[in-house]
């Protein structure tokens, strides 16, 4: 027999886990209205990767530098 078979179950109301979500997580922000809202542009290169990033023949089976 387990011992949280027998253990009480304990339930909590909508306000009391409302405070719970409070205590652990803080006030959230203020919503973003859609007017204040802007559009984001990436100005970044995406950056290259080279086609065969692990090459066999320098790195070896298990990865180390021949």
């Amino acid at each position: 027999m387990d011992a949280h078979d027998d253990a009480p179950e304990e339930r909590f109301t909508a306000e009391e886990y409302a405070f719970l979500r409070f205590a652990r997580f803080g006030r959230l922000p203020e919503r973003v209205l859609p007017a204040e809202m802007v559009e984001e542009i990436k100005t970044d290169r995406p950056q290259d990767v080279p086609e065969q990033a692990f090459d066999v023949r320098v790195w070896g089976e298990a990865g180390r530098l021949l």
